[in-house]
């Protein structure tokens, strides 16, 4: 099997997970629909979105069924929860009792534990982290754990990319017996672009990165706002193709040099909608900004409908 062909199971698997959280919620998408007051002419079959956010972003008081409630009523169909750390039994009731899913998980060590650490010791806990992240996800029914693979503060490029791979690459015989996918996440970890560098950047980094792997476990959880600074995130989605398996959502403004509400910033997001249309996505999107209460998640579910023009 090529590994153009193999990059196309997670997708199968992914679609699959989708249909079963969609079976609980209608998530309707046209093929024309009026966003910020202009008609967007899709050049593909319209996109089925999934909108899901992060746990930190929901301030509700009570426990995780609360919480799981009050999400599922702001108007989103799923949650990415941290791991390690997640209560199985507690979730699981979470999710029976309010119809809300998870969909994944967000490695919640990555950032002080990591991969491309010149420490082996600490390389060894961050691929036990990881393993961790996938079995508890896995046991609430997500099929994907977000993560980042590394910093460029722990050595040159070369010794990042390959202390990471190596050491991620462990992990992939329990991804394939779990059938869970490794969602890299772009961000400002100075790896696979110039942190100082022009506002030109494209994603063949990346593209080098993820493929180096050959595996259908391995993808993109592309976050539209992080790199704007860099580069297009219409371009980079074109380029990283079918390696996106789930998408982030935040904004950013050059303007201001600054994060942002989604659509409280100056992004391309008519030309980001033609190219998830291009390369024909379907699937997750996952807010990624200053959360609150139910109103204020109301507000950021409405922001993602204007932005991806879901309808």
């Amino acid at each position: 099997m090529s590994s153009t062909n193999k990059r196309d199971v997670p997708r199968r698997h992914f679609l699959a997970a989708s249909a079963v959280a969609a079976a609980t919620a209608t998530v309707a998408a046209r093929s024309t629909h009026a966003a910020q007051g202009t008609a967007i002419e899709h050049s593909a079959p319209p996109r089925r979105l999934l909108k899901t956010l992060k746990i930190g972003m929901v301030k509700i008081p009570g426990d995780l069924t609360a919480k799981f409630k009050a999400v599922k009523a702001a108007g989103y169909e799923g949650i990415e929860l941290n791991s390690p750390g997640i209560d199985v039994e507690q979730t699981l009731a979470a999710i029976a009792a309010s119809g809300l899913v998870v969909d994944g998980s967000v490695c919640s060590t990555h950032w002080d534990i990591r991969h491309s650490s010149p420490d082996a010791t600490q390389r060894a806990q961050a691929l036990a982290d990881l393993k961790t992240a996938l079995q508890q996800t896995k046991a609430v029914g997500g099929h994907t754990v977000l993560l980042v693979v590394g910093h460029g503060k722990d050595g040159t490029q070369e010794e990042v990319w390959s202390r990471s791979i190596d050491n991620i690459k462990q992990a992939l015989p329990l991804c394939a017996e779990l059938g869970m996918t490794i969602a890299i996440e772009n961000v400002w970890n100075q790896f696979l672009y110039q942190h100082d560098g022009p506002q030109d950047q494209t994603a063949d980094a990346f593209v080098k990165y993820v493929d180096q792997f050959d595996s259908p476990w391995v993808g993109m959880q592309f976050d539209i706002g992080n790199h704007w600074k860099y580069g297009n995130p219409a371009d980079w989605i074109r380029t990283l193709g079918k390696r996106v398996v789930k998408l982030d959502i935040k904004g950013f403004s050059r303007q201001e040099n600054t994060f942002t509400d989604i659509t409280e910033d100056d992004l391309p997001w008519a030309d980001v909608r033609r190219a998830l249309d291009d390369i024909h996505f379907n699937g997750w999107v996952a807010a990624e900004v200053g959360g609150g209460d139910e109103e204020r998640l109301k507000k950021i579910a409405q922001q993602i409908d204007r932005a991806l023009n879901i309808g």
